[in-house]
């Protein structure tokens, strides 16, 4: 074995059940900062994983069997309710999907009513938000890439968009020091910002550097993992607030009872 210890832990990381499908760049982006910040590497492994489990770990409730999942679906492909029914079943394993669900016939009608035809999105940090696509109003070849941590959750994904007609893809990246390039219509970050602000402290700021689409959809959770509300919608109006002020960007607010969502026009021209 090497002894190189970020390879060490890299290793480490990739042979766990829970991590092995995490970007290996991202793997590499925390485990060397946590090798800089430990005693040991056995203190950097945990502390790793410990990074792991709040970007992403926390909101999976099991290892979640993707393989059958597609076959599913591709059994039930042409019938809309049918697909749809599987997509709720399956929406409930994880828990920012899960916590959508209450709001999702009305979710994306009412934010789509704000926006110009949207052809091109972009999702950062999909999770298993790739599954609501049957309820977005979009026109026929529209194009739809999610981006991801987790390799197996991606190629889900993007097996589904897919099955679903869309042009596009699920992309296993870390979106935080490596933003794709690709320009939209439309970029979609759910959630995603309190996520990365556990690596990065400016994980917020860097994300909206990187945006390349005229317009962006954000938004918030209201209540913690556990059902506590603890004044989140209130922190989070004012942490959008802030990260925005400067860049002259219009921002709508929507609160569902759920969600904090900003919709917001850009200056990129894309």
């Amino acid at each position: 074995m090497s002894d190189d210890p970020l390879k060490k832990l890299i290793a480490a990381i990739r042979a766990s059940q829970n991590y092995g499908a995490v970007s290996q760049t991202l793997i590499e982006s925390v485990g060397l900062s946590e090798l800089n910040k430990r005693s040991s590497l056995k203190e950097a492994i945990k502390s790793t994983k410990n990074k792991l489990h709040q970007v992403g770990g926390a909101y999976l409730d099991q290892s979640l069997p993707y393989g059958q999942w597609i076959d599913k679906l591709r059994a039930v492909q042409g019938d809309s309710s049918r697909v749809q029914a599987l997509c709720l079943e399956y929406m409930e394993k994880h828990a920012s999907t899960r916590e959508r669900l209450p709001i999702l016939e009305t979710f994306y009608p009412t934010l789509f009513h704000l926006l110009p035809p949207i052809r091109r999105i972009i999702d950062l940090a999909c999770g298993l938000n790739p599954l609501t696509l049957p309820w977005m109003p979009l026109p026929a070849g529209a194009s739809y890439r999610a981006y991801d941590i987790y390799g197996d959750m991606t190629d889900f994904a993007g097996g589904f968009i897919h099955l679903w007609g869309m042009d596009g893809g699920g992309f296993c990246r870390d979106i935080l020091n490596d933003p794709p390039p690709d320009e939209a219509d439309l970029t979609l970050l759910l959630k995603a910002i309190p996520c990365l602000e556990q690596i990065s402290k400016d994980a917020g700021k860097r994300l909206l550097d990187s945006i390349r689409s005229p317009w962006l959809i954000v938004s918030f959770p209201i209540t913690s993992l556990g059902g506590r509300e603890k004044g989140m919608r209130t922190h989070y109006e004012a942490h959008f607030e802030a990260l925005t002020a400067g860049r002259g960007w219009v921002l709508q607010k929507v609160s569902f009872t759920t969600e904090l969502v900003f919709v917001v026009r850009t200056n990129d021209g894309a």
